[in-house]
Parts: structure tokens; sequence; C-alpha cells
């Protein structure tokens, strides 16, 4: 079985029938990691002794056929989720050095289902970016085309899916941050419903916004993922008591009947016309299953790049504020006067884009402004809810294209905040809105770079994003780059 292209579920299959052996299943990811991961940056950390040490506890019990639902599969978790003893640096150099003393939750889930955590994967300082190209420890690049960026800011977990590295990866996704790098990289990505799953152990940017959520191959192997780190937690206040359905149970490819929404006043401007023309094709594949394509409207979306970034920056300036060289992160030496010592510690340890970031959400959270940006901003988020709660009274999903454009050339955005930012046009309303959404490759353009097609729904009905999508996928097939960057279709 060739790793690079198995699927998670293929992988586990092979180890409960005694095909293959964790540790043998193990050993290859890392060998792959070791080929591939100096030309992609995709990888900050991997720890092969732990990985080679969960294996080998996985091959040495007795009846595999009791194993969990993510046995022998490897898996890399975004760089921003805490991992014991395991380094976990956010991309930067505030927490360089820094080796939680626990892990999250959702890390703890994915151990106790039987998965093997690889390794750490690059991503955007603070998950603030949308090229992975703000991490202190260098950028990760596109496996389709090496010279383009993979998305952020989970760009390495989507980049070591796509390339096979592993077969799944933990992304977090605050505006978009696991559904456009899985656009542009060729794979599914899912931003659930918030609170569907714990936020404990994740390192904060935005708390109103933030969420973990899967990055795979295939929609089956997604909604595995999603389901193995769902549910109700203790240490997160936030999390939901809603029931985690057996996702994977009701994928049956049947769409007939499904009420599927475009908004199509959405896309008369600013988006490539490949993209448009990629996502138009998959509308009509999704048609021909049986779905009825509806054109709708959703009230407000103009207004949800301006309040995404005025709410998602005044919380990170709060939730930043911690990393001051005292409490936590960084400590610049030499200093003896504490405001010096805060000043340097701060300056050093913290990356252009966040601090371009931090001093906007200081300016809107200040004396005199608040109400004339960060309240409006929330007056704006009610709106756009309002908008999409509307929608999906007379729709069961939206669909929209994930990245208006396939994947950019590293630099060409990068000293152009504003030309970033509107790379989340598609996403911040879902995450503004708390609503689940799902993004599944659609096409290739002519160069041969993915288009992402984005679904969202109802909250807590994860359920209907993965029996569209997995219909569709199994019209489409998946494909993975190939040695020139082509994309060759089918898989395991």
């Amino acid at each position: 079985m060739d790793g690079s292209t198995a699927t998670a579920g293929a992988l586990r299959a092979a180890f409960v029938d005694g095909t293959t052996t964790a540790t043998m299943i193990c050993e290859a990811a890392l060998a792959r990691i070791a080929s591939r991961n100096a030309e992609l940056g995709a990888m900050l950390a991997v720890d092969e002794a732990s990985a080679l040490r969960r294996a080998a506890a996985l091959d040495a019990v007795d009846d595999r056929r009791r194993a969990g639902p993510l046995a022998a599969v490897p898996v890399a978790v975004k760089d921003n989720i805490c991992t014991a003893g395991l380094t976990t640096t956010a991309g930067s150099r505030m927490l360089a050095d820094f080796a939680p003393p626990y892990s999250a939750t959702a890390v703890e889930r994915l151990e106790r289902a039987g998965a093997i955590v690889v390794g750490k994967a690059n991503c955007d300082e603070f998950a603030m970016g949308s090229s992975s190209e703000h991490s202190a420890f260098g950028p990760v690049r596109n496996p389709w085309d090496r010279s383009r960026t993979p998305g952020g800011s989970s760009g390495g977990s989507a980049a070591a899916v796509a390339a096979g590295l592993v077969p799944l990866a933990l992304g977090s996704d605050t505006g978009g941050s696991v559904r456009q790098p899985a656009a542009l990289c060729g794979c599914v990505g899912v931003r659930p419903t918030y609170g569907r799953v714990s936020r404990h152990g994740l390192v904060a940017f935005a708390s109103s916004l933030d969420q973990i959520g899967p990055l795979a191959a295939t929609v089956r192997d997604a909604a595995v993922l999603l389901r193995v780190i769902a549910g109700r937690d203790a240490f997160d206040a936030t999390t939901a008591s809603a029931p985690v359905p057996d996702w994977e149970a009701a994928l049956d490819g049947d769409v007939r009947g499904c009420r599927i929404g475009v908004p199509r006043h959405l896309l008369a401007s600013g988006v490539d016309a490949e993209v448009s023309a990629a996502v138009t094709s998959a509308l009509e594949v999704l048609a021909s299953q049986g779905a009825e394509i509806r054109e709708i409207a959703l009230a407000h979306t103009d207004l949800a790049v301006p309040a995404y970034y005025l709410i998602a920056t005044a919380e990170a300036s709060s939730n930043l504020a911690r990393y001051d060289g005292v409490r936590y992160g960084h400590r610049a030496s030499g200093e003896r006067a504490l405001r010096a010592m805060y000043e340097r510690s701060r300056a050093e340890g913290f990356g252009a884009e966040v601090k371009r970031r931090v001093i906007l959400g200081t300016f809107v959270l200040s004396a005199g402004y608040i109400d004339a940006y960060y309240r409006q901003a929330q007056q704006a988020r009610e709106q756009i809810t309002a908008g999409f709660m509307a929608a999906l009274d007379e729709v069961d999903l939206i669909a929209m294209p994930t990245s208006p454009t396939p994947a950019f050339p590293l630099g060409e955005r990068l000293h152009d905040p504003v030309a970033m930012y509107l790379s989340d046009v598609f996403t911040v309303g879902a995450s503004l809105a708390g609503i689940p959404a799902l993004s599944i490759p659609c096409g290739l353009t002519a160069g041969g770079l993915p288009v992402g097609l984005q679904l969202a729904g109802r909250p807590f009905d994860e359920a209907t994003l993965f029996r569209v999508a997995d219909a569709f996928e199994r019209e489409y097939g998946f494909r993975r780059p190939g040695p020139s960057g082509a994309g060759r279709r089918g898989g395991a």
C-alpha cells in the first residue's frame, strides 16, 4: 500500500486486518516527511521517537478489531495546538521554546482514537495570515506549485495532507484558516459549528471565532476525524452539549431534494474566471445528482470583511497582552527597567503581521473609538448572522467559492495587507455567524492549480455538509499533486 495516497480509512483497515503494522505505517510517514519537508516547509517539529513508541504500543494490542477509529493513522497537528512535551510555537519567536505540560483536548481525543501524532505543522504566526508566509520559521510552499502559497493560516497542515506526508491533520479556523488552505491545496477542510470542538489547548487568537477543524484527503476521512475530536469538554465552557452523530454512517451519496442556495450577487466581481467556472461546473454536477440549485440573497455580506478584521484584531489585542516577557513568552535580556523590558520583549517576539493586528485591535478598543468601530462591528456581525439564518430557512446549504482566486505567488501580497485580507472574502461570513462550513476540491485551473467549493450549513448540521460533499466527491474523485505539479484523479 502506498501510504502517500492511501486514505486514513484504508490505513486503519490494513492495520486491523494485519496487512501491515502501525510501525510500518508510521515509519513510512516519517520517511516521507524527511524526504519532502525541506522543499515544502510544512512541518516545524517531528517527534519521531514518541510516534514510533506509540506505533509499537498499538502493534502490541492483542485484538485489533477493537482498535479506535483512527488506529495507526499518522496525523499532523497545527503548531498552535498544544502537545504535551512537544514544542508548540504558534509560528512565533515569542513561543520558540515553549513545550506545553499538557495536550489540547482535541489531541488527547486523537490519541484515544488510536491516531499517531507525528509532529507539528507550520502556520502563520499566532494563526494571523492567509498565506503561511508570516511564520517566524519560514514560509510553507504549495505542493502543487512550490512558487505559490498554500493559503493560511493552516498552510502547513494543508500542504502536509496534499503532499501525502500524512492523511490527516488538525488546523484552526478563525476567519477561514482551515477552508482557504484546503481550497488552495486541493484537500477537504472543515470549520465546525462554533462550540462543536473544544478550544482547550488552542493558542488563542480571537476567542469568539476560533475553532479547531480537520484537513483530510477525502470527505469520509474528515467526517471520522471530526467525530473523534467533537463534543462537550469540561475545560471549555463554550463547547456545546449537542450530540455528536456518526457522520460517516450518513454518507449514502444521496442528495436528491437537497436545496443549495447560491448568492450570485457575491460572485459578480472579484472572482477569478477559472474559479467561477469550476464552481459552476460543481453545482451542475450536484444538480445532475438531484440537488435543487437556487439563487439566494445574503444580506449585509459586504460588511463581513471589515467587521471580521475589527472584531478579530480587538480580541487578538486582548489575548496577546499576556505575552509580556513576565507572564508568558520571550523575555528580552539586558533591560533593567520594566517598561523597556516589556517593549523589547514584544518587539523581538512578535512579527510584523501580529504587531499590525495588535495595534489595530488596541486602537479600535481605545477610549473614543470603541463605539465607532468595535461596537458597530458587533452590530454588523448580528446582521450578517441574521442574513445567513434567513437564507438557511429557505435552503439546506449555501454554496460559493472558498477563495476568489487559486493559489497566488509567494510574496505577491506580503506587503499589501488589504489584498491579503480580501483572500477571506468568502470565508469570514460563516465564521462570524458561527455556522459550519466545508471546502472541497472541485476542479483545476488550466495551470494545474486546485479550486475549492465552499458549502455552509445550519448550526450543528455538519451531517448535511458531509453528505452533499461526499456525493460530489464520488463523482469528481480526489486528486493529489503529481511529480510536475499536475493533478491526477483517484486514490486509494
